[in-house]
């Protein structure tokens, strides 16, 4: 059974322009390089030839998953999102607390689907540790995560859509 993709709608967005990207420009490419590789002759020997091929096994997998996704996907809609507990798509400020250290930090994050995912920019996934942790708490609620650094201790600070 394969499990159904929650998106925010930029995130549908972002997949549906890569996959046309991929299709209309990266193939296109990639066929290009296979012709001027041919062009070559002998290959069993062409490393260029063998670099396409392996671009194109690359450029068409990543296609195929896009699809499936696309195929389950669920967006979110944001109307009807509550401020009142973290879900997907919610803004949430966090108080983060070292229990060892008693050091604090306040952290802004965008809890989406795994699919959105990107720490780097603020954007968690419900299935991560911290992420699972905060779904459906509230405003002034704690939780303990354990995370790579250790143990840490989160407050709710605010919550928006």
């Amino acid at each position: 059974m394969v499990k159904q993709v929650v998106l925010t709608k930029e995130g549908l967005e972002k997949l549906e322009n890569e996959l046309e990207e991929l299709k209309s420009v990266k193939r296109k490419e990639v066929a290009e390089k296979i012709k001027v590789a041919l062009s070559f002759g002998d290959l069993s020997e062409n490393s260029e030839y063998d670099e396409a091929k392996n671009e194109q096994a690359i450029i068409e997998a990543r296609i195929a998953d896009i699809e499936v996704l696309l195929k389950n996907v669920r967006v979110l809609d944001e109307s009807e999102l509550s401020s009142e507990n973290v879900h997907i798509g919610s803004k949430v400020e966090l108080r983060v607390v070292n229990p060892e250290t008693g050091s604090s930090r306040v952290v802004n994050y965008r809890m989406v689907g795994s699919n959105e995912a990107d720490p780097v920019n603020g954007c968690i996934s419900d299935e991560s540790a911290v992420g699972k942790a905060i779904l459906d708490h509230g405003i002034g609620d704690k939780v303990t995560v354990e995370v790579p650094a250790g143990v840490m201790e989160y407050e709710i600070l605010a919550i928006s859509k």
